[in-house]
Parts: structure tokens; C-alpha cells; sequence
């Protein structure tokens, strides 16, 4: 139709500007009357690739979670991938069960979110000679690229805010101290805020949890017994804040008039609840996709990416913070 070889017409599919006006024009016709799509699977035996990528995560209940890979995945999509979506559950044994698996069955790369890196999940990593890049957690020890907000500067930014607002009397729900974003840079910088405005702190204005509902209830439990005085709460995570909410409630206990609450993360949850939450904002979907997108420069260049990406968080006041002032 076109009267050209098979691989002009491959040229012009892949590489269209190597093939001259005239005839790249005759093929392009000749594609669009017979209706014709490139067949992902083909290029990618063509190019030894397996067209798959996962993603790990540790726990597929939560909502970060759950928006985190609509990003990865429709960043996967649109390079016509597909993703295996893993739930490590914080477990190690687990997390080794899948690496053992993916040693037998061929992946392009991973995302791997969230938990800490220790020795054993980068020599894991290494061994399967693929690509990882980490979303929403990072490593000192260990070079791999990585997505993610400043958990630091975030925190110290909600615990100002806070203060701005004229509270003093503010405690602290937070993840894990050992958990390398939303437990010990986001304490770190709730820390920093407090001295920095020569207000006290002490260890008895933290209380530590599990990024979960539950926690977060209970941890206010425990923090409102330790400072009876509070009128502001920090959560490390909008699910924790929902907690608190969920306790100070049920005390009778008005948010945000008689103590006010702030979370992190920015979920869909916090703007659908009573009174809807102020919170840090993460591009958590963003994230999603810049991670796979930096996969993807890796595996297609066969070169490791020389730099990771830090996004911008804000605050999202909505009607849970009480100006004291």
C-alpha cells in the first residue's frame, strides 16, 4: 500500500524524522487506513523487556496507599505496562517471599514505598539487577533515587502554623521514631518548630504510633491524660488526626475550639469528615507517577538517575484549627 520495506515502516513508528517527508507521509497514511497499532508485547520481546513493573508497598488498607499507586499505575499504563501491586505488610520474610519470586519471573523494574531500608532489603534489591526506585521514603546508607516531600521541613511548617494561630500547649502524634519519613524527620521538625520559638518540649508532648485510626485514638488517649492543658495536636498522618478527632469527640471535647487538630498527608478522607481537617498536603498521587516516570528513565537509558525529586507540600486549612490570638 505504502511501497516501502518493513523497516521504513518500523522507522516511522519509531523513529519518524530518520524517514523522509514524502515517504513518511505514504506509511503514516497507510497506518491510519488500516488502523494499525503497535503491539507493546512484541517490542517488548524485541527488546527483552517483560512490559511489567512493581510496586511495594506495606499496606494496601491505607488510603495513602491506595492513591500513591493510581499514580504509578497510570504512569505505567500510559507507557502500555502493566504493574504487579505487592503488600509487604512491614514483614521481612514477606517482603524476601516476593523478592524470591521476581527472581524467577522477569520484571523490568520496582517501586518500593514507604519502610526503611535496611542491609537486607538492598542487598535483595541488588540482586535481582533491576532498577528500584523509592517513593515516599528515602536512604542515607544506600544510593537509590527516590520521590518524595521534606518530611522535615513539612512538620516544621504544620507545627508553626500552629503556633501562628497562638498555641502553646501543642503535643505530637507520631509515627515510629525509627520509621525514616513519617516517624523521625517529621518529630524532628515538630521539635525544631517548639525550640525555635522558645516554647517547651518534652517527652511528654509526644506520643508514638502507627499511622493508623486506631492509633491515632489511642495515642490521644494517652496524650490528653499527659497534658491536660493541650489545645493543639500535630498527627504525622491524616488517618492518626482522624483518631484523635474520633477520641476528642466522643470526650465531648470540641475541635477545634477547645483543642485543634492537624494532619499530614492531604487524603480525600480529611476534606469529607466533620469538621473537615487542616492538614499538610503531599502530592501523594504526584508522586506516584514522578516515581515511575524516573523508573522508566532508568530502564529505557539503562542509566541509573543522577538526581531524586523533592515536591512541594503545603498547608490546607480547612475547619480544624482555632485561632487563639
Amino acid at each position: 500500500m505504502a511501497k516501502v520495506s518493513i523497516s521504513t515502516v518500523s522507522r516511522v513508528v519509531n523513529n519518524p524524522l530518520s524517514v523522509r517527508k514524502e515517504k513518511r507521509e505514504r506509511v503514516l497514511q497507510a497506518i491510519q487506513e488500516l488502523s494499525y497499532e503497535p503491539n507493546p508485547f512484541a517490542s517488548g520481546l524485541r527488546d527483552k523487556r517483560s512490559m511489567t513493573i512493581v510496586a511495594m508497598i506495606p499496606d494496601i488498607t491505607n488510603p495513602f496507599y491506595a492513591e500513591l499507586f493510581r499514580g504509578i499505575e497510570d504512569m505505567a499504563r500510559a507507557k502500555k505496562n502493566n504493574v504487579i501491586i505487592c503488600n509487604t505488610d512491614e514483614n521481612e520474610i514477606r517482603f524476601l517471599e516476593y523478592m524470591a519470586y521476581f527472581k524467577k519471573k522477569k520484571i523490568d523494574g520496582m517501586i518500593f514505598a514507604s519502610g526503611p531500608i535496611t542491609k537486607t532489603y538492598f542487598e535483595s534489591f541488588d540482586n535481582l539487577k533491576i532498577p528500584v526506585v523509592l517513593v515516599a521514603t528515602q536512604s542515607e546508607e544506600f544510593n537509590l533515587p527516590f520521590v518524595k516531600v521534606n518530611d522535615f521541613q513539612a512538620s516544621y511548617d504544620a507545627a508553626c502554623f500552629l503556633i501562628k494561630n497562638g498555641h502553646k500547649s501543642i503535643g505530637m502524634i507520631s509515627a515510629d521514631i525509627n520509621d525514616p519519613i513519617a516517624g523521625k524527620p517529621r518529630w524532628e521538625g515538630f521539635r525544631n518548630a517548639m525550640l525555635d520559638h522558645q516554647l517547651p518540649f518534652d517527652k511528654n508532648q509526644v506520643v508514638f504510633g502507627d499511622l493508623h485510626f486506631d492509633s491515632g485514638y489511642e495515642a490521644m488517649r494517652k496524650l490528653y491524660g499527659l497534658m491536660p492543658e493541650i489545645t493543639a495536636v500535630f498527627a504525622a498522618s491524616d488517618t492518626m488526626a482522624l483518631g484523635a478527632m474520633a477520641f476528642l469527640q466522643r470526650r465531648g471535647i470540641d475541635v477545634p475550639r477547645q483543642i485543634s487538630v492537624i494532619g499530614f498527608d492531604n487524603l480525600n478522607l480529611s476534606r469529607m469528615v466533620t469538621p473537615a481537617l487542616t492538614t499538610v498536603s503531599q502530592p501523594i498521587y504526584q508522586m506516584g507517577k514522578e516515581s515511575t516516570d524516573l523508573l522508566y528513565q532508568w530502564i529505557e537509558t539503562g542509566q541509573k538517575p543522577d538526581k531524586s525529586l523533592l515536591l512541594e507540600h503545603q498547608i490546607i486549612v480547612r475547619d480544624t484549627v482555632w485561632n487563639r490570638n
